[in-house]
Formats: structure tokens, C-alpha cells, sequence
């Protein structure tokens, strides 16, 4: 008589599951992550990066020609979201309808006369400020009244690397939001139906992607910004067109039919 088997190991528990910002990841994704993780120059660079463009989100608040707070005649005013004429600050038969300059000493004077106080930002320029008051010809050397100098122009460094940066960064991910969802929708669209539809998407996506695309300007306003974000993510929606297009087309082969 043959002795009895032993009775199998239970089987180990499923790992837990790993969550990241409430989002449930699959064993690949985290197994990427522990890979990312461990190189710590590209960690700690995300965080750098990440620290970096939370700063620059309230460039007004931190690099502006206009005060954050003003106290005036027991009032609370913030010029930095809100417009006042110079009528408020030194009266209407001293003052113009026009909005204030606080930059001009016949207003900031008006304000402290009264008893009232002025909080600037920590760089009292903006982008797009001319400083008339340089000691020296520009482009000056950094200072204490501009941190990293200024250009030919006489506008602060700091404050146009702010701005600069705030706004590149911004573009590139809207660029590659709408940009994604257009290519793998074209794609998708491509590999569903394929025949004719896919040569023409292709042909028009090749044609599309060979047009010159302008360089992008901090000056230019909303509308030109829209026009130009139409060619670049024309362009760069033909990579995600193209892997749309290959695993729908690989859903459809795959089919039971």
C-alpha cells in the first residue's frame, strides 16, 4: 500500500495591491517605477523639475511691476489681479483715469503720505519691464536690484526665465495632451477601418508633418498662440497615430470571427 500524498503548499498570497495618487498599476508599471526610483539622478531631477514649475505657476505674484497689497485710506487693494486708476491713490483733480504706475514715485509718495503701505513682490519686474533707473548701461551685471542682471534691453533675467519657463512648459504639455488624443484617435480610426481611409489619413498625416513650424514668441497673444499650437500637434500626432493605428489593427487580426 502505496503512503498518501502530501497535501500541496498553499498558494502565496497575491501581492498587494501598489497605488500611485489613487491609481492602481499593474506589475510592469511598478517594476518600472522601482527601476526609475533607482536611478537617483532622474528621481531627483523629476522633483527638481516638478518643485521648479510649482514656483513659476504664480509668476505674478513672485515677479510683477505691480504690488501684491496695498493698504490705502483703510482699504485693501490688490493691484496684481485687479486694475485701479491713479484717482484712488492721489486723488481725482491730481490724478488721471488712467490706470496707476506704481512704479512712479508721485503715486508710491501719495500712498505713504496717507499712512498706507505697499507689499512688492520679490522681483518689482515684470517680463516686459523697461528698468529706467539703471546706475549702469545694459545689459547690467546681477545686483540686489536684479538678481541675475538684466539683457540689452534693460528687463530683468529672472523675471523673463519665470515667465519663460512657466509658459514653455505649459505649451508642451497641452501640445502633448491634444496631440496624443488626436494621433491614437487617427490611428485607431486607420487600423478599424483600413483600405482607402487608411491611405488618405497617412498621406495627409506625411504632408502635414513635412510643413515648417513657426518659433513661438512670449510676447504674442492668445489667438496666435491657438494658431500655432494647431501645426505642432498636427505633427506631433503622427507618432501616436501610428501606435493607434498598429494595435487597433491588431485587435481587429486577433478577432474570433
Amino acid at each position: 500500500m502505496t503512503a498518501p500524498m502530501p497535501a500541496a503548499a498553499p498558494a502565496p498570497p497575491p501581492p498587494p495591491d501598489e497605488r500611485v495618487l489613487g491609481v492602481r498599476i499593474s506589475r510592469l508599471d511598478r517594476r518600472r517605477l522601482r527601476n526609475f526610483r533607482r536611478n537617483r539622478r532622474g528621481w531627483w531631477s523629476l522633483w527638481i523639475f516638478l518643485a521648479i514649475f510649482a514656483l513659476s505657476l504664480p509668476a505674478e505674484f513672485i515677479a510683477n511691476d505691480k504690488p501684491i497689497l496695498i493698504v490705502h485710506g483703510g482699504a485693501l487693494y490688490a493691484p496684481v489681479a485687479r486694475a485701479y486708476p491713479e484717482t484712488v491713490f492721489v486723488g481725482e483733480e491730481e490724478g488721471f483715469e488712467t490706470e496707476a504706475d506704481y512704479r512712479d514715485p508721485f503715486v508710491t509718495d501719495a500712498i505713504r503720505a496717507a499712512g498706507g503701505w505697499i507689499l512688492w513682490p520679490p522681483i518689482p519686474f515684470r517680463y516686459d519691464t523697461v528698468d529706467t533707473g539703471l546706475d549702469e548701461p545694459s545689459p547690467a551685471p546681477p545686483s540686489a536690484r536684479h538678481w541675475l542682471g538684466t539683457d540689452d534691453q534693460a528687463r530683468d533675467v529672472a523675471a523673463r526665465l519665470i515667465y519663460g519657463f512657466r509658459i514653455s512648459v505649459l505649451f508642451g504639455l497641452v501640445l502633448t495632451g491634444i496631440s496624443s488624443s488626436i494621433g491614437i484617435a487617427a490611428g485607431a480610426v486607420q487600423g478599424y477601418f483600413g483600405g482607402w481611409v487608411d491611405l488618405v489619413f497617412q498621406r495627409v498625416i506625411e504632408i502635414w508633418a513635412g510643413l515648417p513650424i513657426p518659433r513661438p514668441k512670449i510676447e504674442w497673444g492668445l489667438r496666435t498662440w491657438l494658431v500655432l499650437l494647431a501645426t505642432p500637434t498636427s505633427v506631433r500626432a503622427s507618432p501616436f497615430a501610428e501606435v493607434g493605428r498598429a494595435c487597433k489593427t491588431n485587435l481587429v487580426l486577433e478577432r474570433d470571427w
